[in-house]
């Protein structure tokens, strides 16, 4: 089935993992050219919520539905080489995690082959009301159990 301009917007899935593009813009970079280091945790915020949204939720309904955010709870960062302005990366995101009230990625920002950023990103499910740890809905576990991939690459 073709994908409509929005959906190619929102990267693809392959098996158990999500890959989206994206160029880098000169907005990303600092006065060298360079991707400022924030951005990549950027980069990886816009892959997941696009992930969210090909597998048929968007942030937006998630809280709305359930009077629920996901929020980020624990990230590293291994920076191994820079990305530079007009690059274009792809960010291969993969369910590593899947807890009561918790989820885990591992985001590899890459270009090309080469592996420039890997990002491992914990997020807790938190009521919207006492912003207290709550289970995430089982909608989205289902869904999330389908793309758990715990293998090493």
């Amino acid at each position: 089935m073709p994908q409509s301009d929005y959906d190619t917007l929102l990267g693809r899935l392959e098996g158990t993992r999500h890959i989206f593009p994206l160029i880098v813009y000169y907005e990303d970079t600092d006065a060298g050219g360079i991707v400022y280091h924030a951005n990549y945790l950027a980069f990886a915020e816009r892959a997941r919520s696009a992930m969210l949204n090909l597998l048929g939720f968007t942030n937006r309904n998630v809280a709305e539905r359930h009077k629920v955010a996901i929020a980020v709870r624990h990230c590293t960062v291994d920076f191994k080489r820079a990305a530079q302005l007009e690059d274009r990366l792809t960010v291969e995101s993969r369910v590593i995690k899947l807890g009561g009230a918790s989820l885990g990625f591992e985001q590899k920002i890459k270009r090309g082959g080469e592996e420039l950023v890997v990002i491992e990103i914990y997020l807790a499910c938190m009521s919207l009301e006492g912003l207290r740890a709550q289970r995430l809905p089982e909608e989205l576990r289902t869904v999330f159990n389908r793309y758990l991939d715990v293998n090493k690459d």
